[in-house]
């Protein structure tokens, strides 16, 4: 998965002298969370997010200043408050990498490069977007989340027999990194598994008798039923 296949394209910019309330109302206007500040050739030159103009306005009007207000809305600039060297990803990155650069920068926007060309945006509206992808959050399959296990030889190829031996038709497996360790000092993980399943119960009978235990279940077809 490459970031130019998630990211937002031909964001909407602005540049250094915009008007902070100019660049509010495009926000607002078009429900994102950030502005891309560019210059006359499209290369970066910052970034101005929600968050900052929403602090900015506040502290404004708790002073109940009329001069900081008309001065707020009338003359202050984007150049005058925007995140400078914000963070970046090229448009043939990685998923991967973009999740740990915004990591790494504790950051939930990222503007996505095509050399020096500022070409779209990455949100944390657009990692959420990807992780119900993942995890088929969209899709009408079961899904079943086992407890913490240690992933030792072939205990995945013994949970994948287990499933598909009661008939189910498995679509993915997602194991997470290992968040806690047994007796032994094994880290333990967590596996997610995504199947198409007549049987839920049974299923998770089968998992449970091979040493399996299931920490959560999902079956789209009992919400069905239940709405």
């Amino acid at each position: 998965m490459i970031v130019g296949n998630w990211m937002q394209h031909n964001p909407v910019t602005v540049t250094g002298e915009t008007l902070v309330s100019e660049a509010r109302r495009l926000l607002d206007e078009h429900g994102v969370q950030a502005l891309p500040v560019v210059d006359e050739r499209g290369r970066a030159r910052g970034l101005v997010t929600r968050s900052n103009l929403l602090r900015l306005e506040h502290f404004v009007l708790r002073t109940q200043n009329q001069d900081e207000y008309a001065f707020f809305v009338n003359r202050l600039r984007v150049r005058d408050v925007m995140v400078r060297n914000p963070g970046t990803v090229r448009v043939d990155d990685t998923m991967e990498h973009c999740l740990r650069k915004g990591r790494e920068l504790h950051v939930a926007q990222l503007l996505v490069m095509d050399g020096e060309r500022v070409v779209g945006t990455i949100s944390a509206t657009e990692i959420f977007e990807l992780a119900a992808h993942t995890v088929g959050a969209w899709e009408r399959r079961h899904g079943v989340t086992l407890a913490p296990l240690w992933l030792g030889p072939g205990v995945l190829g013994r949970v994948i027999d287990t499933v598909t031996a009661e008939g189910a038709v498995l679509h993915a497996v997602y194991p997470m990194g290992a968040q806690q360790e047994d007796e032994g000092g094994h880290g333990l993980s967590t596996v997610v598994l995504r199947f198409r399943s007549c049987d839920l119960g049974r299923v998770v009978a089968a998992l449970e008798a091979a040493g399996f235990p299931v920490a959560a279940r999902s079956d789209p077809h009992a919400r069905e039923l239940a709405a």
